[in-house]
């Protein structure tokens, strides 16, 4: 009897962890889909970043905007 009920608390709780990870695996899928952004170079530096305008391409390097285009 023991063993059944903890046998159904581990089986509980892989079913919360799967939809757990199922969730966090959507909301990492949807906020990658989204279309490129360019930022100003003010908002680079705002976001901890250094405008490389000079570069080809002309992106943000480091801080939270890094790798987008600069505008």
């Amino acid at each position: 009897m023991r063993i059944r009920r903890i046998f159904a608390a581990v089986i509980a709780t892989a079913a919360l962890a799967g939809l757990g990870l199922t969730g966090a695996a959507t909301a990492a899928t949807a906020t990658t889909q989204g279309a490129p952004s360019a930022v100003t170079p003010s908002e680079c530096k705002q976001g901890g970043g250094t405008p490389a305008i000079n570069e080809d391409g002309n992106y943000c390097k480091g801080g939270t905007q890094n790798g987008e285009q600069i505008d």
